[in-house]
């Protein structure tokens, strides 16, 4: 996949030093299209000056424009509140996180990866059913594309992090967990961003059945039903505040 090689620019040129910033969206999940925007996500760092003040900073940022035809979206996340969503069972914060298209990094980007597996619990789950009940019903409203990929995606990523511990986000590398037309739908959707949904009679048998593999794996899980890194998270949080240097 082409990502404008500006990226880096962006990264380094926002208010705050970002932790790290990956591409997430279309490109993370394997189906980015020829008019794909870019979904920039990251960690930002507020100066203690911003937390301990009357007034403080902002704990989210978000920004979208267009630069060379690229429409890119951007939303960073305080490192603290970012703590919070990483211990919230959230899975958006996590693919973030583990996101393999880097753009900027840092030594508390690669504490925050060294700390995720011991983030991840069986309650991860509830995220990835719910993402997956809220893209069905825009599906079936209308008839997209992009949605009807999103509901396959995340049920696939949801089953494989209940079987085995291990985010995958990418759909390509997940088609053992879905039905067989998936690479047909995948490479409609890299040819348009909205396109409509080739008509696919087994759709809802298709999601209704990962629907309960993903149900199933979450009731046989090995994982955990609770997160283990929160003194770990505080300390790096704690360390990263009161010493700005430390990048």
């Amino acid at each position: 996949m082409n990502l404008p090689g500006w990226l880096g620019e962006v990264a380094a040129a926002q208010p705050h030093p970002l932790a790290f910033a990956t591409v997430s969206g279309a490109h993370l999940y394997g189906f980015p299209s020829v008019d794909s925007d870019v979904d920039l996500r990251g960690v930002h760092r507020l100066p203690l000056e911003e937390i301990v003040g009357l007034r403080t900073g902002s704990e989210t940022l978000e920004r979208t424009w267009t630069r060379d035809g690229v429409e890119v979206d951007l939303v960073t996340h305080d490192l603290a509140k970012f703590c919070r969503l990483l211990l919230n069972r959230n899975g958006y914060v996590l693919e973030q996180l583990l996101s393999p298209l880097v753009v900027a990094s840092s030594p508390v980007h690669e504490e925050l990866v060294a700390l995720a597996p011991r983030c991840v619990t069986r309650h991860h789950a509830h995220h990835y059913l719910g993402f997956a009940r809220t893209q069905w019903r825009l599906h079936t409203q209308s008839g997209g594309l992009k949605p009807l990929l999103y509901t396959f995606r995340v049920l696939a990523t949801g089953t494989h992090l209940m079987r085995t511990g291990e985010l995958v986000a990418d759909l390509t590398r997940l088609y053992s967990y879905g039905p067989p037309y998936l690479p047909e739908l995948v490479a409609a959707k890299r040819e348009a961003e909205h396109g409509a949904a080739p008509s696919v009679a087994s759709a809802e048998q298709d999601v209704t059945r990962m629907t309960a593999a993903l149900e199933e794996a979450r009731e046989h899980t090995s994982l955990p039903d609770a997160a283990t890194a929160q003194d770990d998270l505080h300390a790096l949080v704690v360390r990263t505040r009161l010493h700005p240097n430390f990048s």
